[in-house]
């Protein structure tokens, strides 16, 4: 392809057949994510796109890019083996709520942890929609399921808090069908390290509406979005986020005629941890809910070490496998053995 070809996302889409129930949430996020790429400037033969299990991991088939429909839980670890062998690819996982965070924690944990060099899109929609609707790890207590028939009585995980306490580096939320969606997928991508990215996204035959109180469009106003360097407003300005600083604990204020400074509104700075731990775990209701990139704080990749490392290692020597390989615990026979 040249590289001077102009892309849209026609250049990202197969042919064929998008298989998702009718009115799921994934056709909004894949929409996005080829209208996105196209503006960031990726390359179809540049990009990989890999999954693990679940509705949201078809999602490979219809990217116009390389990509692995891998196992349950484990797309982390292919798309570390992926990147450390060419570390210039553009590495995006797709994963869901079960996939990430049940079988697929600890490989979630790790790939933060280290700082790998790709997009983590989970799409958390609170339930195993591929298998019929049990409840997953982010379902809420009550949740009534095939395998929760009398309600659910755990306590659900929280994916951003997740990954804040496994040392991710980037941590943002989005809504499937929101507009503002590609403007988090593009924060993302030019993040350079793990980017993780929760995404509420709809299940209309399992767990429908279940993300209306903040993202119907009549309950817009309890949408946070968060933007470096601007106050922490909502509800069409008319409230914001500030810090009780006696509790050392984030409030709700009202703001006066648009005066956001006067009630003490926080200014929103994504370097700032302790701050991204509360906006994560703001109970909704007396909140608003946090979208938009609400922590970033780059630090060295996971692989840039590790070619870096390789380099070190290989500095003035010669490439010498037999060398290699009569190195360490071998040793020459010289005599028959002894037969017993």
């Amino acid at each position: 392809m040249n590289e001077m070809t102009k892309l849209t996302a026609k250049d990202f889409a197969t042919d064929q057949e998008v298989r998702w129930c009718p009115g799921c949430g994934d056709y909004a996020v894949l929409k996005a994510v080829q209208r996105t790429l196209p503006e960031i400037g990726v390359r179809p033969e540049n990009t990989v796109f890999v999954s693990g299990i679940g509705c949201s991991s078809r999602f490979p088939y219809y990217m116009e890019t390389y990509g692995f429909h891998t196992i349950h839980g484990r797309a982390p670890t292919f798309a570390t083996g992926i990147k450390l062998a060419n570390p210039d690819l553009s590495v995006w996982i797709i994963t869901g709520d079960g996939d990430a965070l049940s079988i697929g924690g600890n490989h979630t944990m790790h790939v933060l942890r280290r700082n790998l060099d790709c997009q983590i899109l989970l799409f958390n929609n609170e339930i195993y929609g591929l298998t019929k609707g049990q409840y997953s790890p982010t379902s809420r207590v009550g949740t009534r399921s095939p395998s929760t028939p009398f309600g659910s009585v755990d306590r659900p995980a929280s994916p951003c808090a997740f990954a804040l306490g496994s040392g991710a580096r980037f941590i943002a939320r989005g809504i499937d069908v929101h507009k503002n969606l590609p403007d988090v997928l593009k924060a993302a991508h030019a993040h350079k390290g793990a980017a993780f990215v929760e995404i509420y996204q709809n299940c209309i035959v399992y767990n429908d509406d279940v993300f209306a109180p903040f993202t119907a469009k009549e309950n817009s106003g309890n949408q946070l979005w968060l933007k470096a360097g601007e106050p922490m407003l909502f509800s069409a300005g008319t409230k914001g986020i500030a810090l009780d600083r006696e509790a050392l604990a984030l409030k709700v204020v009202d703001v006066v005629d648009g005066d956001w400074q006067a009630a003490e509104v926080l200014v929103h700075d994504p370097r700032n941890r302790s701050v991204a731990h509360m906006l994560v775990e703001m109970p909704f209701g007396a909140f608003p809910t946090a979208l938009g990139v609400l922590y970033e704080d780059p630090a060295p990749t996971f692989e840039s070490a590790v070619v870096e490392q390789n380099a070190q290692a290989a500095s003035g020597k010669v490439p010498d496998l037999q060398a290699l390989v009569s190195k360490g615990q071998s040793w020459e026979v010289t005599k028959e053995p002894h037969l017993i």
